[in-house]
């Protein structure tokens, strides 16, 4: 079926000739990190995280949001998302291939991957982590794959693809909580510390996914004729706007617990982020607007006269997921490593060659989203 993907008009080859164009620069960046080390990036012995692994949490987030349309299609049969199932599906696959490429050029010798294969440690969350991501991106593929098969054929999926898209269901939420407690496990790291950061990341998750759905379903509509339906834009919007209040809910109970308690630890980076500490603010626009940005979108969300119009509905989608992709990402992040265990403040910035990797990463993931959903829209189109 993947020779549907090879025919398309001239906007398809220009979009995915840009693609490749960003993919060759990306590819060229990565050389020279690989040649010359991460001293090319603005990472260090302080801030060991940079945006290569901001950029993996928020993609674990819309991996595993394609749950949100799995699980009530075919645990509660809503057939208002059979059009776009396969579409969450395969946008898990590509957001879980991006997931493992950033993790690779995160590290210096990405060759010693390999070790977490070769001598597995169960007691590692990483190796937990990377267990669950490569399962999740091979259940997707290949029950998302086998549907698509059948319904060309005009045929019901075989019973054991419905038994990899059940054992998908509880494995979307193991990978955003395994992430978690990649994380939470970190005892030095006060902002990570917490217990509610699992849930916090599912809630983010489900938020930002399904808007991510929801500005996939419009740009398929308009691109390629394939319209899911204003019924499962809806049922999208309201899932991702509860989803929304629970993540906010999540965010203020952390600041509850920070300044009640007056425990410096825990109150140093919440003031880092949102206030600035000791003349040290490069964060505080970047976490305002994504609080205020979050929460009117919330508000569309929640509103159904806005949720019909489909200019506040594209625009509440899109911002929450900058809003997310902020607080997630960036904040989440490198606000974990400030200050360090010593008390001292160190500022990041990503440098251009950590920027450009990043770019050609995002496009590897959508030229395999692009050619996935190609195949897939065609099929539905023919069938």
């Amino acid at each position: 079926m993947i020779e549907k993907a090879l025919k398309g008009g001239r906007g398809y080859w220009t979009w995915i000739a840009f693609l490749l164009v960003v993919i060759g620069f990306g590819v060229t960046a990565y050389i020279r990190q690989l040649t010359l080390g991460l001293g090319v990036t603005g990472m260090g012995r302080d801030i060991s995280w940079g945006v290569y692994i901001a950029q993996f949490t928020f993609l674990v987030g819309v991996a595993a949001s394609a749950v949100m349309l799995v699980l009530p299609y075919y645990l509660h049969h809503q057939k208002a998302f059979s059009k776009i199932v396969i579409v969450g599906e395969f946008l898990a696959v590509s957001a879980a291939l991006m997931c493992m490429l950033f993790i690779l050029a995160d590290m210096g010798r990405p060759d010693r991957v390999l070790n977490v294969m070769l001598y597995p440690s169960p007691h590692s969350m990483v190796f937990w982590d990377v267990m669950v991501l490569n399962g999740y991106l091979f259940l997707n593929l290949i029950s998302g794959w086998a549907v698509l098969g059948a319904e060309r054929k005009g045929v019901p999926p075989a019973s054991w693809v419905k038994a990899l898209i059940y054992i998908s269901i509880p494995w979307a939420f193991s990978i955003h909580t395994v992430t978690a407690f990649l994380f939470a496990g970190l005892p030095g790291r006060h902002l990570w510390l917490t217990a509610v950061l699992a849930p916090r990341f599912l809630a983010s998750a489900f938020a930002a996914g399904t808007s991510i759905l929801i500005l996939l379903t419009f740009i398929l509509k308009r691109v390629a004729n394939f319209d899911a339906g204003s019924e499962a834009r809806t049922k999208l919007a309201v899932l991702g706007s509860y989803a929304g209040l629970a993540n906010f809910f999540f965010l203020g109970t952390e600041f509850f617990t920070a300044f009640y308690s007056n425990i410096p630890s825990h109150m140093h980076t919440m003031q880092y982020l949102y206030f600035g500490l000791e003349g040290h603010a490069p964060l505080v626009p970047w976490m305002w607007l994504s609080l205020i940005i979050g929460l009117v979108s919330v508000g569309m969300l929640l509103s159904p006269p806005l949720r019909r119009k489909s200019g506040a509905l594209v625009a509440a989608c899109i911002g929450m997921v900058v809003s997310i992709w902020i607080d997630k990402g960036v904040g989440l992040v490198i606000g974990g490593f400030t200050p360090t265990p010593l008390e001292q403040i160190v500022d990041y910035m990503p440098t251009s060659t950590e920027i450009t990797v990043t770019l050609g990463i995002w496009c590897i993931g959508m030229l395999v989203l692009t050619l996935l959903l190609k195949t897939a829209i065609t099929v539905k189109q023919q069938a």
